[in-house]
């Protein structure tokens, strides 16, 4: 079953996003498909009609969750195999709720501030504020981790914590004070969605993600090594300092960008991992791409369910995530409690 796992997960990505684009409110013909090529009707119903809507949202949307979810699951699997924790997560090291913080403020209190600001540069203020704020706290876990327990993968850990901590403060402020208008775009933003998709995000995170797994690639080998513990990984010439500080801003980078643009999406970063390796074992090398893929499937499937279920309205991702999430982390718990006795 090992070698079907990769084939499995990319024939399970292709029937998803085969049904993702075929589902919604606007039905989809034939037609609509050789629209864009102008083989399946007149210009207007080409450019209005169930063609627009398949390869103008839905196809794009589509791919755009396949490739933020396989960010996130690139993230999960570095952050557990860095901190050598099956429970560990990108959201544990506080990068998420970095970026939900700088929207926060964005939302709530840059608002208000007497500034003019061109309609052109709006569609990009928040998704920069919250990739800023990921990257802020990123730096900053790594100074205060340095400063406070310098070469402890624990206490970096436990840094992560504390900031989650003020980061979720702040942003209990500014739900505060956040008028019903700001509170609503703030509720949905937090819970996450997908709507924002288009070709050029789709396109900015193919290229993205192909240059995180060319990074990653070398590393792999010695993410096995640390998984036998840090002075083992020294012992064998792995730079462990290095490698910590290198993993943590690639994984600030993939899920700063997610976060960015589609808000706070939990539980897919811990249970892509976590499923690949009861199906594969702890191979960082097999780990890594798989989760990408697992990842992609999972968030694929939740996008497709909250589009879906309360046609035309749309639930936001991130409920249907936790949803998946959840009974799948109970069940890998119970089996981790069976092999272990």
């Amino acid at each position: 079953m090992k070698a079907l796992a990769a084939p499995l997960l990319v024939g399970g990505l292709l029937l998803g996003v085969a049904i993702a684009v075929q589902c919604g409110a606007v039905p989809v013909t034939v037609g609509d498909w050789l629209g864009v090529f102008g083989l399946g009707g007149t210009g207007a119903d080409a450019a209005t009609g169930g063609a627009y809507v398949l390869w103008s949202i839905r196809i794009p949307r589509a791919l755009f969750s396949v490739l933020v979810g396989a960010s996130i699951g690139m993230a999960g699997a570095l952050t557990q195999g860095l901190f050598r924790n099956p429970l560990a997560d990108p959201g544990l090291l506080g990068v998420s709720a970095g970026a939900a913080c700088a929207a926060a403020l964005t939302i709530v209190v840059f608002a208000g501030l007497p500034v003019s600001i061109p309609l052109s540069w709006r569609l990009w203020l928040l998704p920069a504020a919250a990739f800023g704020g990921a990257l802020g706290v990123c730096f900053s876990l790594d100074c205060i981790a340095r400063w406070i327990t310098p070469g402890s993968i624990a206490g970096l850990l436990l840094t992560g914590v504390a900031l989650n901590a003020v980061a979720a403060a702040v942003i209990g402020l500014c739900t505060y004070l956040a008028t019903d208008e700001q509170l609503r775009s703030l509720s949905f933003w937090t819970l996450g969605s997908l709507a924002g998709a288009n070709w050029v995000l789709v396109v900015l995170l193919a290229c993205l993600l192909l240059l995180a797994w060319w990074r990653v690639h070398p590393w792999v080998h010695a993410m096995n090594a640390l998984a036998l513990g840090a002075s083992v990984a020294a012992q064998v010439g792995v730079d462990v300092r290095q490698l910590r500080s290198q993993v943590i801003v690639l994984v600030a980078v993939l899920a700063g960008f997610s976060v960015a643009w589609c808000g706070m999406i939990g539980f897919i970063g811990l249970i892509a991992p976590h499923l690949v390796r009861v199906w594969v074992g702890a191979d960082q090398r097999q780990v890594v791409p798989l989760s990408m893929l697992m990842g992609g499937l999972l968030l694929l499937v939740a996008d497709t369910l909250a589009r879906t279920t309360a046609i035309p309205a749309e639930i936001p991702v991130g409920i249907f995530t936790a949803l998946l999430g959840g009974p799948c982390f109970l069940l890998l718990l119970r089996g981790a409690r069976g092999r272990m006795g």
